[in-house]
Formats: structure tokens, sequence, C-alpha cells
């Protein structure tokens, strides 16, 4: 991949200061149809409102945003036409799009109506410009900082300290001092990714796509996750983004690892218990196991245009979402929704945690074509060691087992 999302998250935070004025009145679209699928937080939505704003009399514009949209986008899109002519997607989800055939190079839409696109949001793959990103995203640890100080407690820069945090809080009183997005499936299975890279693992051995997780360091990530569920709900493997952030916004937790593009919604005090909003501070993720860099991986977030689409809806669907992405979304109101990529980002308090795990070198999520395959292996087996299912070692091999049938299937192991 010819950008990284190092280089364009930190191109997004050198970035100027200067917003456009004015918003999209005509994107130069004559007609066509344009639906979007994507996942279901402000920042998509606000993309998606902008290119909304996009539909005329013969140009119409429809969206499904779901936390569900890694199931919908792939079928949605092998029809042909396709239900849907664009995907919004991650550092990971396009990498399965992209091998099926179901998104388009877009170099001879940029070539036509993209020429002002900055070349640093062009996500390039083989040659070839496969998405446009708009944001970089993280998670990263949210603290209380009202509770913390209250115990005395210094804001907490490794998981070691993260969990003596949480014992202190429990001995103050707080039943479960620490919430995460542990869900059983692709949630729990980024948790391990977070942290076996943190650790300094590698997925793959060096040149190949051969498993290489069955190790100490492997051991050592389940195990650091494990110990962190001791302070969390009773209920943790049903926690993704949106419960975790209920939990955290009704004031029962005090440190939450999260996705920084919730940052937005999470500190502005709508739909928070009083104190919450006002006292949370987001941080960079802890480091674990000795490393020095934080215990998390850089994503970046963009759109693509299907393949299965015909040329007019896929140059309504273009320009659509490049209105949806221009610089003149960038307002008082949006500018803490994310760490966007676009002219104009100004870093906010809401953008601290993810520009602060940036600045201390978190690692890009494996774009390797098969690290879809170990993801899944990763989140069919990790809950069986968290229950006490399974020890470590074997739930290693399960992992390794699964992955390995998956990529033979796939193409990429003998």
């Amino acid at each position: 991949m010819t950008k990284s999302i190092r280089g364009l998250a930190l191109s997004a935070l050198m970035g100027t200061t200067m917003l456009a004025s004015t918003a999209y009145a005509d994107c130069g679209i004559a007609a066509g149809n344009v639906s979007i699928i994507g996942n279901d937080f402000p920042a998509i939505h606000t993309v998606v409102d902008a290119a909304s704003a996009c539909g005329a009399a013969n140009v119409t514009v429809k969206a499904n945003l779901t936390a569900d949209h890694q199931k919908l986008n792939a079928p949605g899109m092998t029809a042909s036409p396709a239900e849907y002519s664009a995907a919004i997607v991650a550092s990971s989800s396009i990498v399965p799009l992209m091998s099926a055939g179901l998104i388009r190079p877009l170099d001879e839409l940029i070539a036509a109506h993209g020429a002002d696109i900055p070349a640093g949001q062009l996500i390039t793959i083989d040659g070839k410009v496969m998405a446009v990103a708009f944001m970089a995203n993280a998670q990263h640890l949210f603290y209380r900082k009202d509770l913390l100080d209250a115990a005395g407690i210094t804001a907490p820069a490794t998981y070691e300290a993260v969990l003596a945090a949480a014992q202190t809080l429990r001995d103050g009183g707080m039943a479960t001092p620490f919430c995460s997005t542990y869900m059983a499936g692709w949630n729990l299975a980024q948790e391990f990714v977070n942290a076996y890279l943190g650790m300094g693992g590698e997925f793959f051995a060096a040149g190949s796509a051969e498993p290489a997780i069955n190790n100490a360091t492997g051991i050592a990530a389940l195990e650091m996750i494990k110990s962190l569920t001791a302070y969390a709900s009773p209920d943790y493997l049903t926690f993704d983004s949106n419960v975790a952030t209920a939990e955290y916004e009704a004031g029962n937790c005090a440190l939450m690892t999260l996705w920084g593009s919730r940052a937005g919604a999470l500190m502005d005090g709508v739909d928070s218990a009083a104190g919450v909003a006002e006292n949370t501070v987001a941080a960079a993720m802890p480091s674990a196991g000795g490393n020095s860099i934080p215990a998390t991986t850089l994503w970046w977030d963009g759109w693509t245009v299907a393949s299965n689409v015909s040329e007019e809806d896929a140059v309504a669907t273009f320009l659509a979402l490049k209105a949806g992405t221009a610089p003149s979304i960038l307002n008082a109101d949006t500018m803490g929704q994310a760490v966007w990529l676009m002219d104009g980002y100004a870093p906010t308090a809401q953008s601290a945690g993810v520009s602060a795990s940036i600045a201390g070198g978190a690692r890009p999520y494996p774009m390797e074509p098969y690290m879809g395959a170990m993801h899944t292996a990763l989140g069919a087996n990790i809950a069986d060691f968290l229950t006490d299912k399974e020890d470590a070692a074997q739930t290693l091999a399960d992992i390794e087992a699964t992955y390995i049938t998956a990529a033979k299937e796939g193409g990429f192991l003998n």
C-alpha cells in the first residue's frame, strides 16, 4: 500500500486550520443513483449527510449505516447491479472487497472528476487507487479525571497501571471500573490484535501466510486481556462500541478503551450522567508487556465505489462522496468527531487520544490479504479462554488451526 495510515494521520495532525466557508450547493451530478453502506458513528453520519445534500430531481442518495456493515457490504455489492454503489471501509475491510473484485479502481474517476482531492488521501494498492481516506482512527484510553484524582491515581500509561488503577477504584466502591469492546467475534479479536502488536508480536512468518501467533507473546496478550475482565461488567462479552459507550456515559466505569471516532459523542454531554463528559480525558492507549508503544492499531476510514454499477451511478457516487468528504464539512460541531484527513482539520481535545497514540508510535493494522482470516479465527476462539473453557496454549492452537483451514480455502496456504 503506497500510503500508510501513520503518514496520513501525521499529515492531518500537522494540517492548516483554515476552513472552507461554503457548503457544496452543486455537486456537479447530472443524474444517477447513490447508495452507501457504512458503519454507524457520528463522523460517518457527517460524511453521509453531506453526500446526501447532493440529491436532486435526477439524483437519489440513500445510505445504510449499521454496525453490521461488514456482514452486508459484500453480499450487497455482489449483485449486478449492486445494491450499494459505495462502501465506506477501513484498513481491514477494504481487502475482502478488493480481493473479490467488488470495488473498482478510482484512477479514471479521479482523473476526470477528482484532480483536487489531495494526493495524501488516496489509498494506492498494487499501483491503483482503491479508496479515498477521510479520517484516521484508533482505539485508545478514556478516563474520568475526577474519579482518578479523588482516588490519588495518576493517569495510567501502561496496562499494568490500568490494572492497579482499577483495583484502587474497586477498593473505593466502584464495582466495574473498566469498560471495553469485548463482544465475542470481531470486537474481541481486535482487542487481541491491539495487545499482540503492542507487545511486539507478528502475526505471520516473514514473507508468508504462515501463522506466527502460537508463542509466548500470544499467551501474554491473552492473559492481559483476561486480567482486565476481572474489573469489567459480567456481561463484557456483549459489549460493542455502543454498549461500552452507554455504560461509560452512565457513570458505571472510569477507565475505558474505545475508538477515537466515538470521542465527540462521548464528550459532548448528551445522554451522559452528571460529571461524566466534562471530566473525561482522551489519552494514548497504554503500552503493554514492557514495550513502550501504545498497544493499539492505527486505521484509516475511506470510501470506495462498487464495480457492479453503471458508469452514470459510479460518477454520481464518486462526486457525492467527494462532496461528503470535502473540507467544507469541517466546522465547530464536526471538528471533534474524528482525526479528519482533509485540509482544514485542527486537532481537538476529542482527538487527543488518537493523536497521542500516533505520536507514541502505535503500529498500523496489518494489511495482508489473509489478515481477515486471522481476525476471524481470533474472534471465534478467544472467548473460550476468557470463560475458562480452555487454557491459553490450547486457545492459540485452536486459533492457528482455524486460520490454517481458512487460509487453505482462500488459496493463501497449500
